[in-house]
């Protein structure tokens, strides 16, 4: 990996509150364009990692650099994708995917451009006017890729946003969510309980360490796309994740 091609640089993140050590010494990078995702054993700290790694929470040690500067959500465009769907019930489809285009400033003329070329790449072109209490769930959580999108941000963070859905519906997202970003080259970190996820949407995996948390090991998903789950070589990677992920 080249060092012009890192967007995310993790140094030595380590993080306590009180007596409580959660995070202890993650060292790690994330290439332009990657999809990273993370895993590890039920009460880790994944999301205390993801919240350590946008200054949500402050770390007790260690450096978080983004493009070679230490992370700041005031310069530095970074969407967080939560489980919950957080459409705004009070505004349409089109103005929820201009909601983070208009509070960070743009022009009116490019909002509606871009809220209009986001529309269509999710497919939601025929549901501008609705209203979020008249889709369905996969539409609600459309809307929100969208909305974060549109923005064009330099790393999107997504804390287990499908560990509620149905397999069906969960496949149909993870493969949207691979199209877009395909298509926008956006640096990826996802968070998921669920390893097969892992496996289905990654170039490369974290696996974490129960607390104090740290990487047990990296691996490689160099799987072709889309991925078959039967595959004896998709099979093989997801065991090799699940027999890391054991720590009892």
């Amino acid at each position: 990996m080249g060092q012009d091609s890192i967007k995310l640089e993790v140094k030595n993140m380590t993080k306590k509150f009180g007596d409580l050590h959660v995070l202890d010494d993650i060292t790690f990078n994330v290439k332009k364009g990657e999809f990273l995702c993370i895993v590890g054993p039920t009460g880790c700290g994944k999301t205390t990692f993801l919240n350590c790694l946008t200054h949500i929470y402050e770390t007790t040690e260690g450096s978080i650099l983004l493009d070679g500067e230490e992370v700041d959500l005031e310069k530095h465009n970074i969407a967080y994708i939560l489980q919950e769907y957080s459409a705004y019930p009070w505004l349409t489809v089109q103005e929820n995917i201009q909601f983070g285009l208009e509070i960070k400033g743009y022009p009116k003329d490019e909002i509606i451009k871009k809220a209009e070329a986001t529309m269509k790449l999710v497919g939601l072109e025929r549901f501008k006017d609705y209203y979020p209490n008249k889709l369905s769930t996969s539409m609600l959580q459309r809307v929100v890729i969208a909305r974060t999108f549109a923005t064009d941000p330099e790393l999107l963070l997504m804390d287990e946003p499908y560990g509620q859905l149905d397999i069906e519906l969960r496949f149909r997202l993870e493969d949207e969510l691979i199209r877009i970003w395909q298509e926008t080259d956006t640096t990826v970190i996802f968070i998921t309980h669920n390893i097969e996820e892992a496996v289905y949407l990654a170039e490369r995996i974290l696996v974490l360490t129960n607390k104090p948390t740290t990487i047990k090991e990296e691996v490689l998903c160099d799987l072709p796309r889309p991925r078959d789950v039967t595959s004896p070589e998709f099979i093989k990677i997801r065991d090799k994740v699940t027999e890391l992920i054991k720590w009892w």
